[in-house]
């Protein structure tokens, strides 16, 4: 399908494909910044407001690794340490990693179709509105009384007996906010990649990383509707005498895990979709080749997302039900490895042999792919149900969930920034520092999550808030302790290496890394245009294509 044509299209040889560093030409005052539907200022919000929440998340997760630290504590009460962990996992998925995807998205979709503004600028710059409003109510019970149910919010524990407190109505409110934000942006999103694509961008030459985002959007739509309507039935349940998800009056606890984990599981690809994006884009342009497999990745991310909304009962492996339901689920769940492994297959056929750039961004996406894989691996064990009886609601779980989810997510979203960075701020990081903190992150997040395979192993429960000298569990909860601190020791030499090069890192130009996608066409920063002229697209690699032209060009000349 044709893209609707810009009004512009660019010269064969392009002016702006040149060395020189080019200042942006607007400036904002900083009340700007509160009335903009720029998608680019959008994600800025987006991405820094996402980074603040994940500092949050990552103080209250070193409280309870302080907790944890040693046998017999009484560092923290009981009911602090179950506000912490639902402070923790809440901001870490709702307010960290789903904002600040939806951030790269506003602000790289445009720059990366050929477009000159989203679809829906004002629906989009709402959205982060929305979002930030779900953060505050959530962070203003620090004042009260914090949610103490857990991210997941089961009932009964987050009905009105368990859960009195205006904390877990913040809460509800919270997953509504951002959940409609998400949607919001999900809706823009789709809207721009369809109607608003550079002359020649046809479909099967969109980028990798906008394939993700349609899967991602996708999946928004489909399913968080679902999780919203059950969020809503909690606060009735809670305030208006309605029996949704209360046994004793006719209702079931278990129809909330149904819906949640409905989105819930999802969400675990709306969060890793994007991520496999960034991999694609980035890994091509520290080896210089082109993408392996192209067709087969994107086929991949959809049967992804598609298997991902069918096996939600995984979740639910623990709880009364028929072994022939669970089977039906567990092998919905070992089919999903497959398009997964033709993903890393056709990564690691991209880099083989190649001659690689051992940059900040390729460092952030290999160690990515290689504890995602490890996450996926240990997953597979827990996606068979007789093993997931002794093994859910274990440490091994929490060590597999942050292989997953910081080792997958969390890595790829450093990757992403450290690559965007300079099409973002116009300057370069500096990547001593960058591949410095790297390492230390690495290895930290290694120290940290791997020995708690090995608690969960030794029948460590998770949600624990103490445990005594009998257990035998001291000595690796003391190393995953220690290494959880490096790790935060590590994420703040990559936090000061962002603010420091924000001002004083060395002037980008606009295409520093040799990109392959249009958004590398634009000056660094882009301007509020984004395209003095829109680029004709001829292939998936339109950058490449626009450097052999000028290469081309200039031989001839000579």
């Amino acid at each position: 399908m044709s893209a609707t044509a810009e009004p512009t299209t660019a010269p064969q040889l392009p002016e702006v494909i040149t060395s020189e560093v080019r200042e942006p030409r607007t400036t904002h005052k900083w009340v700007d910044w509160f009335l903009t539907v720029d998608h680019k200022q959008v994600g800025v919000l987006y991405i820094v407001s996402a980074l603040v929440f994940f500092f949050l998340g990552g103080t209250e997760a070193l409280l309870m690794r302080l907790q944890l630290g040693v046998a017999n504590n009484s560092l923290i009460t009981p009911d602090a340490y179950n506000q912490l962990f639902t402070m923790h996992g809440t901001t870490m998925l709702f307010l960290f990693l789903a904002p600040v995807i939806t951030g790269l998205a506003s602000y790289l979709v445009p720059l990366m179709i050929g477009a000159r503004a989203v679809a829906f600028p004002r629906l989009n710059a709402l959205s982060y509105w929305l979002f930030l409003a779900g953060g505050i109510t959530l962070y203003a019970t620090l004042f009260f009384t914090p949610p103490s149910a857990g991210w997941t919010s089961y009932p009964p524990l987050s009905g009105s007996v368990y859960s009195p407190s205006n904390g877990q109505d913040a809460w509800i409110f919270l997953f509504i906010l951002t959940g409609v934000a998400s949607i919001l942006s999900a809706i823009t999103m789709i809207a721009t990649i369809i109607t608003m694509r550079a002359p020649g961008l046809e479909w099967n030459r969109l980028p990798v990383f906008c394939w993700t985002i349609v899967a991602h959007a996708l999946l928004i739509i489909i399913a968080l509707p679902v999780a919203i309507g059950a969020s809503v039935m909690l606060l009735t349940d809670r305030h208006f005498g309605t029996a949704f998800f209360d046994a004793t009056a006719g209702g079931s606890p278990l129809l909330w895990q149904q819906l949640f984990w409905f989105y819930g599981q999802p969400q675990l690809y709306v969060l890793l979709l994007p991520v496999f994006g960034v991999i694609s884009e980035i890994l091509p342009v520290f080896t210089g080749r082109k993408l392996f497999g192209y067709k087969a990745i994107v086929r991949s991310i959809f049967a992804i997302a598609a298997l991902s909304l069918v096996t939600w009962g995984a979740h639910l492996f623990t709880v009364p039900g028929s072994s022939v339901v669970n089977s039906i689920f567990m092998i919905g769940s070992l089919l999903i490895a497959v398009p997964i492994a033709v993903l890393v297959l056709n990564w690691l056929a991209t880099i083989s042999g190649a001659s690689v750039k051992l940059d900040s961004p390729f460092l952030y996406a290999i160690g990515c792919v290689a504890l995602f894989v490890g996450g996926a691996i240990a997953g597979l064990l827990l996606a068979i149900f007789p093993v997931a009886w002794q093994l859910d609601d274990s440490y091994f779980q929490v060590a597999q969930f942050h292989d997953v989810i910081v080792g997958g997510g969390v890595f790829g979203v450093l990757a992403a920034l450290h690559y965007w960075f300079p099409k973002i701020s116009g300057r370069m990081l500096n990547e001593n520092i960058a591949k410095a903190a790297f390492g230390l992150v690495f290895v930290s997040f290694l120290i940290t999550f791997l020995v708690q395979y090995s608690l969960g192993l030794d029948g460590m429960p998770r949600r624990i808030y103490e445990y005594g000298t009998a257990t035998g569990w001291q000595t690796e909860n003391m190393i995953s302790t220690i290494g959880s601190f490096l790790l935060g020791i590590g994420l703040i030499l990559v936090a000061a290496n962002f603010i420091r090069s924000v001002s004083a890192g060395a002037k980008a130009g606009p295409d520093p890394w040799g990109g392959n996608t249009l958004e590398w066409f634009s000056p660094s920063p882009p301007p509020a245009n984004n395209f003095d002229v829109i680029p004709a697209v001829d292939s998936a690699e339109p950058m490449r294509d626009i450097r052999a032209a000028v290469a081309s060009s200039s031989n001839s000349q000579g």
